[in-house]
């Protein structure tokens, strides 16, 4: 009777193991993840800015859509390539990133598409507005980076948002109303 009892609390530890290790914690490579975004201005030309971003991603590679990702966008961090419309898109016009420093993206869904693809559904908080928005998803590969030297994760993603849907209302209509996004990420298993 004793061994039957030893052997199932042997079992239930490998299943509880098995269970919790199913779910590795990857942490986004900030070299290589950023949020790219292009938006129409007065229909003349599109130009994009990019943030590179921070945040971790929880994946369960055998049920994807247990995983979970959290993103940090750091609002100063903007780079267009022109400083003076950086310094504009920072202020109060736009992001006015000295009240609404971080903008951030939390996951509460995965639906699977493919085998590789995904609809990411979560909340989107910028400028103190939180709205649920939808990432596409696109797994680009899992594998022991060369660089890193650790187990990492590569993803691509887009979605179209309305920035006055997050009272971002500078220029309207003339400066676009719809923001194509576009991210890059590599994340990093931890540890």
């Amino acid at each position: 009777m004793r061994f039957v009892h030893t052997a199932c609390a042997f079992i239930l530890f490998l299943f509880s193991s098995s269970l919790y290790a199913a779910t590795e914690t990857y942490t986004l490579d900030p070299s290589h993840s950023f949020v790219e975004w292009q938006i129409s201005h007065f229909d003349f030309s599109h130009p994009t800015g990019k943030w590179y971003v921070e945040g971790t991603l929880k994946l369960d590679e055998k049920n994807p859509k247990d995983s979970q990702i959290t993103i940090n966008i750091p609002i100063a961090n903007l780079v267009t390539g022109i400083p003076k419309l950086d310094e504009h898109l920072k202020s109060a016009d736009f992001f006015d990133a000295a009240k609404y420093p971080v903008a951030t993206f939390v996951s509460n869904k995965i639906e699977m598409t493919g085998d590789k693809s995904a609809k990411v559904y979560g909340t989107l908080t910028v400028h103190g507005v939180s709205k649920p928005i939808v990432l596409n998803v696109k797994l680009n590969k899992i594998g022991m980076s060369p660089i890193a030297n650790k187990k990492t994760a590569g993803f691509a993603a887009s979605t179209q948002l309305k920035r006055s849907d997050f009272g971002i209302n500078a220029y309207l209509p003339g400066l676009g109303d719809e923001v194509d996004i576009h991210i890059e990420s590599e994340a990093n298993l931890a540890g």
